[in-house]
């Protein structure tokens, strides 16, 4: 087996960015990698991946797979500072678990949205990179990701808008969108 661990980046302006992450997630689980996921905006919902993750962690299991929402949901600017600090935490907790030894493959889901709506530096991010053990797979998810972790990713994929039912006013649906 191949022991060196990739960076990951799915980006761009169509969807599929975290839904990429999760089959990635599944795959890695199916394999025998322990997985972990973390959510910095997604919180207090429930949503398709979150209750499958349940479902199958549930089966025994050599190895794990883990899902934990850190964030409060979506952004909103009457209370910013408390989405700030809910995402400062999430990077807090990604740190101790990207250096824990724990884990095969973790995914900071909707991290590069953290930057993008400047909950936390782009600084941080590359530095989680830097520390990040030679075995292990980091994903990291969300639109306009900034160049400078493209540059330092090993594999980007750029999911990309053609066509969406949101423009013909159709609404998210449960088991598509979350």
């Amino acid at each position: 087996m191949n022991t060196n661990g990739l960076t990951i980046i799915h980006t761009g302006d169509g969807k599929g960015k975290s839904t990429a992450a999760f089959g990635l997630a599944l795959r890695a689980y199916g394999a025998g990698l322990n997985v972990l996921i973390l959510q910095f905006i997604k919180g207090n919902k429930i949503s398709g991946e979150l209750k499958a993750l349940e479902l199958i962690s549930k089966i025994p299991a050599d190895n794990k797979i883990e899902i934990r929402q850190c964030g409060l949901g979506f952004i909103d600017k009457n209370n910013f500072e408390e989405h700030k600090n809910s995402a400062e935490s999430a990077l807090k907790i990604s740190r101790a678990e990207i250096l824990s030894g724990d884990w095969d493959l973790i995914i900071l889901d909707e991290i590069i949205y953290s930057v993008k709506f400047n909950l936390i530096d782009v600084e941080k991010v590359l530095e989680l990179i830097k520390i990040r053990p030679p075995k292990l797979h980091l994903v990291l998810t969300g639109r306009d990701a900034p160049q400078s972790l493209i540059d330092i990713a090993d594999l980007v994929t750029e999911m990309k808008l053609v066509k969406h039912p949101f423009q013909r006013g159709i609404k998210a649906q449960r088991g598509i969108e979350f």
